[in-house]
């Protein structure tokens, strides 16, 4: 797993690397999304994490093998010291050298062993969950970030053909003045009007650039000028609210919202904890065994008296040993038993834990179906607003044009289109970003 990560991040790395190459000023929102999770560092630092469980799991399995070590010494004495291969007292200057090798193995530890590795286990796959519920927040943000900028560029648009209305009208105006057949006050008006909707445009084309900020900002890219989105063909009619209730979008989102199962992991690997801790009022039983082998350069061949060689000590000199150890825990100031009361107040706490992720859950969806209705009777409404107020205005244009009514009067039912239109873009794209919402915990997938 560390090495497929590692390669991700230098793929990651290179990915970032040729971004310039890429055409950043028509980012679809696949793309978007992609960056955006290549570049998370906190969707980073969960996969670093989950490298860590997985070293701990590995870790926690190996001890189920034995454990060896060897060791090597080298001495010189002078003086009286202690011969360690004839265990004689000599007075004789010499060197000595040891190999040893030694091996324990746990045959039984109360269970923790195995309880351990499970734990192990469910801390790893919880680990997983939270890295999926990660990207899941990650790829909802950006959905949201990426309609707006589309919502924002929408209202520009609507900008633009205000102020196009406008500057015609002045411009029209003005002739009818310079002629006589208007007073001047009408040219006035439109004047001002026209500034109005110049600024309006200038409001627009700002929210537009903050839009497009958020958006580079929520993939962890720097910000240019020429960042920008493609527009997708996004009609309301398209989108529907689905025919499930709470309840039964509760029913099939509890089973697929990775967080749920990352809380219900968390609450076994608890109890494993629990087992463990049990496992540590238990005696534990072990094996060892060791061998080893002295050499000295004061030991004599009795018939010959001419030192050993090294080759023959080592053979001389060799001894083995296995044993059985059994340690019965008696008293132990307490440890034990408080390792198995902590053990026990975090499976509560893990208990609680999945209650308070499964509430926030259907809180969640409560008001994602809540907003999702009222965006959709807003949009509704919305529509049929634009609609009589559009044929307002056209009868409005044409009565202005004859001189039936004043620029004040023009600029009035005019207005009343802009902002109508504006509310309806707000609601258009609110309810298609709510819809997408319940489809998310519905488990489908976050498409424009």
């Amino acid at each position: 797993m560390m090495k497929r990560f590692f390669t991700a991040v230098v793929f990651t790395c290179g990915f970032l690397g040729a971004l310039h190459a890429q055409d950043i000023s028509s980012m679809s929102l696949e793309e978007c999304i992609q960056i955006g999770l290549e570049n998370n560092l906190e969707l980073q630092r969960s996969l670093l994490n989950q490298t860590n469980n997985e070293t701990n799991l590995r870790e926690t399995k190996l001890r189920r093998y034995p454990s060896l070590s060897a060791s090597s010494s080298y001495r010189y004495n002078w003086g009286r010291s202690i011969n360690p291969v004839t265990s004689v007292a000599s007075l004789v200057d010499f060197g000595s050298a040891g190999l040893n090798a030694s091996t324990n193995m746990t045959l039984y530890a109360g269970g923790q062993i195995n309880n351990s590795i499970q734990q192990a286990k469910k801390d790893l796959e919880a680990g997983e969950k939270n890295v999926e519920a990660a990207r899941n927040n990650i790829t909802l943000n950006i959905v949201n970030l990426f309609v707006n900028v589309v919502f924002a560029k929408e209202q520009v648009g609507v900008a633009e053909s205000q102020l196009e209305v406008t500057s015609q009208q002045l411009e029209r105006t003005q002739k009818l003045v310079e002629a006589g057949a208007l007073p001047l006050s009408d040219q006035l008006d439109l004047e001002a009007q026209n500034a109005t909707s110049a600024m309006e445009l200038t409001n627009a084309r700002n929210n537009l650039r903050l839009a497009r900020l958020d958006l580079s900002q929520a993939m962890q890219l720097p910000f240019e000028e020429e960042f920008d989105v493609a527009v997708p063909e996004l009609e309301a009619e398209n989108y529907m609210i689905s025919n499930d209730d709470v309840d039964e979008i509760f029913s099939i989102a509890v089973t697929l919202m990775p967080e749920i199962e990352a809380a219900e992991l968390g609450m076994e690997s608890a109890e494993y904890g629990v087992k463990v801790a049990k496992g540590g009022l238990l005696p534990t039983l072990g094996l060892g065994g060791s061998i080893g082998t002295n050499y000295t350069d004061n030991f004599e061949d009795p018939q010959t008296g001419e030192p050993r060689p090294f080759k023959d000590q080592l053979s001389l000199n060799l001894n083995e040993g296995l044993g059985v150890s059994l340690n019965v825990p008696i008293f132990n100031n307490g440890s034990n038993k408080a390792s198995l009361q902590r053990a026990r107040v975090q499976k509560y706490l893990s208990e609680i834990s999945v209650q308070e992720a499964r509430n926030q859950l259907r809180q969640d969806i409560e008001t994602a179906y809540t907003n999702a209705v009222a965006s959709k009777q807003s949009y509704e409404s919305s529509t049929v607003r634009v609609s009589s107020l559009e044929e307002a205005f056209r009868m409005a244009q044409k009565r202005f044009e004859v001189g039936v009514i004043n620029a004040v009067d023009f600029q009035v039912a005019q207005n009343n289109l802009f902002n109508a239109q504006a509310d309806l873009l707000q609601a258009k794209y609110e309810y298609i970003f709510r819809v997408k919402v319940l489809d998310f915990y519905l488990g489908n997938p976050l498409t424009l």
